[in-house]
Parts: structure tokens; sequence; C-alpha cells
């Protein structure tokens, strides 16, 4: 699968067009199927399935089969190089992983999917952009907050930051504003006991307050 690109080439416009990647950690695959149609019913079409979701790739196959080219599909925690082509394969166009492993991050790139790896420290940050990848994903943001970002940007002006942890509906507009091209959200956005329970209208009403809130962030940005 090739990456989404806008008109000017630019390989994170879906991204940032999404604004809110869910991180879905589901108990089941049948769960991660649900609260993915759930999660786009609310408007929240970035959606990462984790490695740590059961059958992760039969879950990405079906998503895109479900919902073809209305979900901007990607798939997260990924530890192994074996994973990113099966996760590509399956039809994710973004490839997310916790740290930045050399040669993790070499066979995500060799996928052609657009590539987010962890950091936290600009030690990491500058290993990370080393590797090549698009994005950095500030990861677990919540220890440092926004003002950690901002004050990354300053050394790291130019680099394509995704906070994730930490993130919720009420601080969202704050992350975009300290610089973030897009935010994850897991927990807050998708419940683990709403999956459990299989109560998707509750998983519904909140990714509408993200929407809400993303969309007030990008007026306000202008």
């Amino acid at each position: 699968m090739t990456t989404t690109t806008g008109p000017d080439g630019d390989p994170l416009a879906a991204l940032r067009a999404t604004t809110v990647v869910a991180v879905l950690r589901a108990p089941t695959a049948e769960a991660g199927i649900r609260a993915t149609a759930a999660l786009i019913a609310g408007g929240v079409t970035g959606i990462e399935i984790t490695y740590s979701t059961p059958d992760a790739a039969a879950v990405i196959r079906e998503v895109r089969a479900q919902h073809g080219d209305g979900v901007y599909l990607g798939a997260g925690t990924l530890l192994a190089p074996a994973q990113a082509a099966e996760a590509t394969d399956a039809g994710a166009q973004f490839l997310v992983s916790p740290g930045t492993d050399p040669k993790l991050a070499a066979a995500m790139l060799d996928t052609g999917s657009v590539v987010l790896s962890g950091a936290l420290t600009p030690s990491e940050v500058m290993a990370t952009l080393a590797c090549g990848v698009h994005v950095v994903k500030l990861f677990p943001a919540s220890l440092g907050g926004t003002a950690y970002l901002k004050a990354l940007r300053a050394p790291f002006p130019d680099v394509s930051f995704v906070p994730t942890g930490g993130v919720d509906a009420d601080n969202l507009r704050d992350w975009l504003a300290a610089g973030a091209v897009a935010v994850g959200a897991g927990g807050d956005l998708c419940p683990a006991a709403a999956m459990a329970a299989g109560d998707w209208d509750t998983i519904t009403a909140i990714a509408r307050r993200y929407t809400a809130a993303a969309q007030r962030a990008r007026e306000q940005q202008g």
C-alpha cells in the first residue's frame, strides 16, 4: 500500500487532517473491529491497531475491508521487523513503534508507509531522526506535558511530533498549540472497560467529544 499524500506530496497530509489517532488495545479481535466502527461513527477516523491486540493483522485486514478509505489505518506497538511488512500487507498506512530501534525502523520504512518511532529525551529524538523516520512519537507524553513538548521544539523546530499518553479531549487543543502535528489517545478515548462490556455507544460518544475538540482547535489555529 502506498503512502497517502496531499497535493504538495506531503506524506503526513493524512495524519495532519486526521488530527486524532485512536491507539486501540482491544482485548479480542472482535472487540477491535467493533471498537473501530464505534470510533469512526463518532468521527475519529485515525485508528492505530496495536499488536497487543490479538490477531492484530487480521483485525487490520477486516477493518480495511469494512471501512475502505473511510479510515486512516495504522499498526502500533511494533516490536519486530517482520511485523512491519505483515501489517502493511494487511492494509496499514502508518506504522508505530513505542521506541526506536534502527533495524525495526529500517523495516518499517522499507514498506513505504508513514513511520512513527517513539522517543522522549533529546538524545532519543536525535537517534530517531538518524533513522530517517517521518514522525517522532513523544511517549509517554504525560511525563512532561505540553511544556515539555514546547521545550523540545526549541532545538527541534522542524520535527513532527505526535504526543501519546496523557492526551484527552480537554487538553487536545493545548498539545496542538504546543506544536504537535496530531495526537494519539488510548484508554481515555477507547476505555478498556467499555470494550470489555461491549459498550460501543459510550466509545462513540467519547469519540464525538474528541472530534469536536479537534475541530475547534484547528479552527483556532486558522
